[in-house]
């Protein structure tokens, strides 16, 4: 009886090790009444992400059409010789040496040149004090088209280096300065030259009226044109009478050096018709003398 007893003990242990245990619950860190709350939450989270990220994939407009900026090609100094729309060309024209060249002597000087009257012009080279280094003269056939030059200009400084000034000039047939012009250069007394471009080859002086060969009465010449100043010296306009005495004179003030129109006019007093030059110069503010000059015949009529 016994065994059976313990027989049967052994069987209902079994059974109930065989019995499934109840599952527990998954824990929540949410109590079950907060559920649709923490769902709506979330849903609503979902809702503006996916709002936010479509408005950012949005392209956004400009209050303006801004164009992109175009970049302009950067301008170089070049070397090529100026010239003043409007005016012709110079009578002298100095090829080489350019506006501060530095020179050891010889001076090699190349030029063109619509000579004077007289066929024959003047190259003078000044040092910085205004004494004379060299003084040459030669003749020079006429051409409309104007002559090439070629001439050595020796010189001898007691200094290391100076400015100087070449200066070439015609004359008319009675004496009179027709036209003038000049160059700075660097002068040295040993070393290489340095020869730089030309400057301005056109005439800096146009005029307008009166014309060339016009004539002028009633005791009043009126002048228009336009001047390219080298400096802020007075442009001095004249009238010169064939025995070289001043008719008329006109002294223009030089604010800037830019190119400028002018217009006045010259009182004179004849007695009888007379062809007078009407002459434009202005000084050198570097080294004493004449720059430059500008000339053309006037008929004046009393």
């Amino acid at each position: 009886m016994k065994s059976n007893l313990i027989l049967l003990a052994s069987l209902l242990g079994l059974i109930a090790g065989c019995t499934p245990q109840a599952t527990n619950p998954v824990p929540t860190p949410y109590p079950a009444e907060y559920l649709p709350t923490v769902i709506a939450l979330t849903a609503e989270s979902v809702s503006i992400a996916a709002t936010e990220t479509y408005i950012a994939s949005i392209p956004t407009e400009r209050p303006t059409d801004i164009p992109e900026p175009t970049l302009s090609p950067t301008s170089f100094p070049t070397f090529t010789p100026t010239t003043i729309p409007g005016h012709r060309n110079a009578t002298i024209q100095f090829i080489a040496p350019g506006p501060m060249s530095k020179l050891v002597s010889p001076i090699s000087l190349r030029m063109n040149i619509k000579i004077g009257d007289s066929q024959s012009m003047q190259v003078e080279l000044l040092g910085e004090d205004g004494r004379l280094l060299s003084r040459i003269v030669k003749h020079v056939p006429t051409s409309n088209d104007g002559v090439l030059q070629n001439i050595k200009i020796p010189f001898e400084i007691r200094a290391a280096a100076e400015v100087g000034r070449i200066t070439v000039s015609s004359l008319d047939k009675l004496g009179r300065i027709q036209m003038l012009n000049s160059v700075h250069v660097l002068l040295l007394s040993s070393g290489n030259s340095e020869i730089n471009p030309p400057g301005n080859l056109s005439e800096p002086v146009g005029v307008f009226s009166p014309l060339l060969k016009e004539t002028a009465s009633d005791g009043v010449l009126k002048i228009r044109g336009d001047v390219w100043p080298f400096n802020l010296n007075p442009v001095i306009v004249e009238l010169i009478s064939p025995d070289k005495k001043t008719l008329g004179l006109r002294i223009l003030n030089v604010n800037n050096i830019n190119p400028q129109l002018f217009e006045t006019t010259i009182p004179y007093k004849v007695t009888e018709p007379t062809l007078a030059r009407l002459t434009i110069r202005q000084d050198d503010d570097r080294i004493p003398g004449l720059l430059y000059l500008y000339s053309q015949e006037i008929l004046l009529n009393p």
